[in-house]
């Protein structure tokens, strides 16, 4: 008889790794003292961080891939370990070509084979609890900032930005790499054991699957991918800026910047854990609707 995978292990692994690879919300406290030490302008600077976002969805297809072939925790640990080597060889770059093959092409890479492993496989051991799930799995790429920001500003007022970028990447590379250590294959069709009547009857209600052919043919996929670009984007916005914006527009510290940024994932880390619990509640429509509502209001 098999000895029954301890799913919670597996999603404070895969939160762990999340939390390393969530680094790149903390970019905005590196992003201007690395152009005062380089003579680079902000908006140089901020093209890595660019590229880095708009790679991520192409690793996290492949790693979706593998995912569904039992590849999760290779898939994962690469990822990982590619992401802390990125983000470490970025304090080392001279000339931005450097800075955008190290921290937007090889940590942006790393990082999305890292998310979509974790995110992908994790939920698949929790049928009965998808939303809370995915929410903690991505509280910790949120909650990332909150550590890395204060840390990231210390370091820099130390040793410099560039030491900051090489001794920050080679902590996260060790960390994510032993925490995929316990990352655990989802055996198709998981169902924990004592899960009660309702969430087994939900986990068994019947879903209309699609191939990835029929998918891109059905108007509602594209929808929903520009409904999920603008729900990223507007925080991804204040995100890659909250420590300029600060600084530049009402007159904080660095030290008091950071602790701002740290501040707004505080907030990320909880709405993700927060809505997501909801959802598994309310259903994901409504709770969408209800998300995207303060989005707009807090534009405004």
């Amino acid at each position: 008889m098999k000895k029954e995978i301890n799913r919670w292990a597996v999603l404070v692994s895969s939160m762990g790794i999340l939390m390393c690879t969530g680094a790149v919300y903390a970019f905005s406290v590196l992003a201007g003292p690395l152009s005062a030490a380089r003579g680079w302008t902000m908006a140089e600077v901020m093209v890595a961080f660019a590229i880095n976002a708009a790679l991520g969805p192409i690793p996290m297809i492949l790693g979706g891939f593998l995912t569904d072939k039992g590849w999760s925790k290779w898939s994962t640990m690469a990822g990982a370990v590619l992401f802390g080597v990125g983000f470490a060889l970025a304090g080392t770059a001279t000339t931005l070509t450097e800075l955008y093959v190290y921290y937007g092409l090889m940590a942006g890479f790393g990082q999305g084979f890292a998310y979509s492993g974790c995110l992908s496989n994790t939920i698949r051991f929790f049928p009965d609890k998808k939303g809370l799930a995915s929410g903690l799995i991505t509280a910790g790429m949120g909650g990332a900032a909150i550590i890395a920001a204060p840390i990231a500003n210390q370091l820099i007022q130390s040793i410099g930005v560039a030491d900051t970028f090489v001794r920050m990447g080679i902590a996260y590379a060790i960390i994510s790499f032993t925490c995929s250590l316990f990352i655990k294959v989802a055996p198709k069709d998981y169902m924990p054991k004592n899960m009660n009547a309702a969430a087994t009857a939900a986990a068994n209600k019947p879903v209309v699957n699609k191939n990835w052919k029929e998918m891109l043919q059905d108007p509602k996929f594209y929808m929903i991918i520009l409904m999920f670009a603008m729900g990223a984007f507007s925080g991804l916005m204040i995100a890659s800026n909250a420590s300029p914006i600060g600084q530049s527009m009402f007159g904080l510290s660095a030290a008091a910047a950071a602790v701002y940024v740290s501040v707004y994932s505080l907030s990320n880390t909880m709405g993700r854990i927060i809505w997501g619990a909801v959802s598994d509640k309310l259903g994901q429509p409504t709770t969408i609707s209800i998300m995207y509502s303060v989005i707009i209001l807090t534009f405004l």
